[in-house]
């Protein structure tokens, strides 16, 4: 029986473990050498955003929007979600002065709830606005232009802000902060960012015309223009069947909610 070779045993062990170790040291270099050093600036930034990363800002996250801010691609009242309080601390580290802007908040444009409009057929699918906008009409309802009411908006909103409410989706105004990941989602273009302050809205976004709207939803907007000729500032205007706020002008005197015959146009509390 032969003895056991120790030698030839450890030559490769120390081979192995010579390169393990070589290879090692090199890559410890090459890290420290290239490592990228994060930036003090972009830190302090990070620790003033709310660190909610809605991704609002145009940014992948307040990482992100940090970076922006200090490579001047972003400015100081781009996080909708901090608020005044932030865009006034980014700003100062800026070297700018902030301006108190009007509050802003998503607003969807449909009153066609499950007791004013038309329904074309029950969907049984996926709880999916985007899925089932690829159906038929878009969607159940009769309006093409309606919310279909499976809940992407409110899935995605990172503040809990939105409840499916009778088939339509409703913003809670106080917890939205109009970071716009629903208006994004909404396949039907039907949630816009408006002023806070504004409540005079126009709760409609179809483009048909009158009598195809009544076909399909008493609550929607039928472009008869009594808004626009009732405004005394000039605030509404229909283009394409459909009434649009200026809120610009808009002086929330309510004339246009009083004569509105669908009511369409409400003021919201």
């Amino acid at each position: 029986m032969n003895g056991f070779d120790f030698g030839s045993f450890l030559v490769p062990v120390l081979v192995v473990g010579g390169l393990a170790l070589f290879f090692g040291v090199i890559l410890g270099l090459s890290a420290r050498k290239f490592a990228v050093q994060a930036d003090p600036n972009v830190e302090r930034l990070i620790k003033v955003l709310p660190g909610v990363n809605c991704g609002g800002c145009g940014f992948p996250g307040c990482a992100g929007f940090a970076q922006g801010v200090v490579k001047g691609k972003a400015t100081y009242n781009g996080c909708a979600p901090g608020g005044l309080e932030t865009a006034q601390k980014i700003a100062q580290f800026m070297g700018v002065e902030a301006t108190a802007e009007s509050r802003k908040v998503a607003f969807v444009k449909c009153n066609g709830d499950c007791d004013a409009v038309k329904m074309n057929y029950i969907y049984d699918g996926p709880r999916s606005c985007v899925s089932a906008a690829q159906l038929a009409t878009g969607g159940s309802k009769g309006c093409q232009y309606s919310c279909i009411g499976h809940g992407s908006c409110e899935n995605i909103c990172p503040f809990g802000a939105i409840d499916i409410v009778d088939t339509v989706a409703v913003i809670n105004s106080e917890k939205c902060t109009a970071c716009g990941k629903c208006v994004s989602v909404c396949p039907k273009n039907l949630i816009e960012i408006v002023p806070d302050s504004s409540k005079v809205r126009v709760a409609c976004n179809s483009k048909d015309k009158g009598r195809t709207v009544r076909d399909n939803c008493r609550n929607g907007c039928i472009g008869c223009t009594i808004c626009e000729k009732t405004c005394q500032d000039a605030a509404i205007t229909v283009v394409d069947n459909l009434s649009r706020i200026d809120y610009e002008k808009c002086t929330q005197c309510k004339a246009c909610v009083a004569k509105c015959p669908t009511k369409v146009i409400k003021v919201l509390s």
